[in-house]
C-alpha cells in the first residue's frame, strides 16, 4: 500500500480548517509574487552543490541549509518523483540518507562546522525527510528511508534534556551534552516529531507530553518565550514566541490558554514585515514561524479563538500576506535571493532565500506539517 505524505492528519486538519477557513489558491496570488517564488527556486538551484547539499557562509550548517531548501522545493509541489525541481529534492534527499549516522543522527557531529549546534541539521532534517517518505515508490529505498526515520526520531527521543526541551547538541548521545537546552533548537525538533507522526513513523506520546512541558516552564509573566531554562535565559523573545505558536498548533494545542497567550504576546510584539518598521535582526526566523501561525489561523481564526475582541485589532492571513509578501518582493535581489538580516554571518543567503520562499507558497498548501 502506498503512503502519500500529502495525506493530512484528518482531526488536527479539521480544527484547523474550523479554526482558519478557506485558503487563497496560489494562482490566484499576483502575478508578481509567482514570479519572485519562481527566481528564488532557480536561484536555490543554481547554489546546490554537486553532491545535493546547500551550506551557509565558510560551510556551515550544512544539514539545515540543504533541509530547509528541500522543504522550498517541496512547498512548490516538487517530489522526489516528478515536478519541476524534482532532480533537486532527489539530490538533496540522497545527501541526507548519505550523511546519516548509525545512531540516528542526521548530520556529523564531528565535523568542525557542524560540531556545536548540530542538533539544527538534525531537526530540519528529520522533518524534511519525514516530508519526503510518502512519495518514495522504490521499495528498497523506502526501507531505508523508514529506518533513518525511526533512528532519527529515536535519537531525537534521548538527546532530550531533562527539563523536556533540546539544546545545540545532544544530551546524553555522545556523552558531549550538558542538559542545557534552548527555545528555538526545542521548537525545531518537536516540529519535525510531528511530521514523522504525520508520515506514519511512531513517535512516543512521552517526548511530545515533556517538550510541551518544557515550553510551557518556558513562558513567562508576559505571555511570551524565553531562550533557555537551564541556562537561565529568561527573556522573552518574539521570535521564539511565534515559534512556539507554530509548534503548539503541529502539536495539536490549538486553543489552550498557553497558545492563545503566545497569540496575544506576538499580537503586541511581532508586525508584518515591513510594516512601519526597519529590518530587525532574524527577523526571517520570526516571520517564517509566524507566517505559519497566520496562514493557520486564516482569516477567522483569531477572532474564533478571541471572540471578545476588537474586530480591528483581530490578526488575519489576508492582511499579513498583503503587507509581508509585497515588503519580500521589494527586497528579492534581480538574480532571485535574500540577504540576511543576521548580524553573525554563518547563515548568508541561502538561508534567508529557502525561509522566504516557503512563507511566499504556503498558500499552495503542499504539505501536512503547514496546511490548515
Amino acid at each position: 500500500m502506498k503512503y502519500s505524505s500529502r495525506l493530512i492528519i484528518l482531526a488536527g486538519s479539521l480544527v484547523l480548517w474550523a479554526m482558519g477557513g478557506c485558503p487563497v489558491r496560489a494562482e490566484e496570488l499576483p502575478a508578481e509574487y509567482r514570479e519572485a517564488i519562481t527566481r528564488g527556486l532557480d536561484w536555490l538551484v543554481k547554489m546546490q552543490q554537486r553532491d545535493g547539499h546547500w551550506e551557509g557562509h565558510g560551510g556551515q550548517y550544512q544539514g539545515a541549509m540543504t533541509a530547509l531548501c528541500g522543504m522550498a522545493f517541496l512547498m512548490e509541489g516538487s517530489t522526489i518523483r516528478d515536478g519541476k525541481y524534482s532532480a533537486n529534492v532527489r539530490k538533496a534527499v540522497d545527501w541526507m540518507m548519505t550523511h546519516s549516522q548509525s545512531n540516528g543522527l542526521l548530520g556529523n557531529s564531528n565535523r568542525a562546522n557542524e560540531r556545536e549546534r548540530y542538533m539544527y541539521g538534525h531537526g530540519f532534517g528529520l522533518l524534511f525527510l519525514a516530508c519526503v517518505y510518502g512519495e518514495e515508490e522504490d521499495s528498497e529505498r523506502r526501507m531505508r528511508l523508514e529506518d533513518i526515520l525511526n533512528r532519527g526520531v529515536q535519537y531525537t527521543g534521548k538527546a532530550q534534556t531533562t527539563r523536556g526541551g533540546w539544546g545545540y547538541v545532544a544530551n546524553g548521545c555522545n556523552m558531549e551534552g550538558d542538559d542545557l537546552d534552548e527555545g528555538s533548537v526545542t521548537i525545531t525538533q518537536a516540529q519535525a516529531l510531528r511530521a514523522a507522526r504525520n508520515a506514519g513513523i511512531s513517535v512516543p506520546g512521552s517526548i511530545i507530553d515533556k517538550a510541551i512541558g518544557y515550553l510551557k516552564k518556558s513562558t513567562g509573566p508576559g505571555g511570551g518565550v524565553i531562550y533557555s531554562l537551564g541556562m537561565g535565559r529568561r527573556d522573552e523573545r518574539p521570535a521564539l514566541t511565534a515559534a512556539a505558536v507554530a509548534c503548539g498548533f503541529s502539536l495539536g494545542e490549538y486553543q489552550s490558554p498557553m497558545v492563545k497567550g503566545w497569540i496575544k504576546a506576538c499580537q503586541n510584539t511581532v508586525r508584518p514585515l515591513g510594516a512601519g518598521v526597519g529590518r530587525i535582526g532574524h527577523d526571517e526566523y520570526t516571520h517564517y514561524y509566524y507566517a505559519q501561525v497566520l496562514y493557520m489561523l486564516g482569516d477567522d481564526g483569531f477572532a474564533k479563538l478571541f471572540p471578545e475582541s476588537n474586530e480591528h485589532d483581530r490578526l488575519t492571513w489576508s492582511t499579513y500576506r498583503k503587507t509581508t509578501f509585497a515588503t519580500l518582493a521589494r527586497m528579492q535581489s534581480p538574480e532571485g535571493s535574500w540577504n540576511s538580516s543576521a548580524t553573525w554571518g554563518y547563515v548568508g543567503p541561502i538561508y534567508t532565500t529557502a525561509l522566504s520562499l516557503s512563507i511566499l507558497q504556503l498558500d499552495k498548501a503542499t504539505l501536512p506539517i503547514y496546511q490548515r
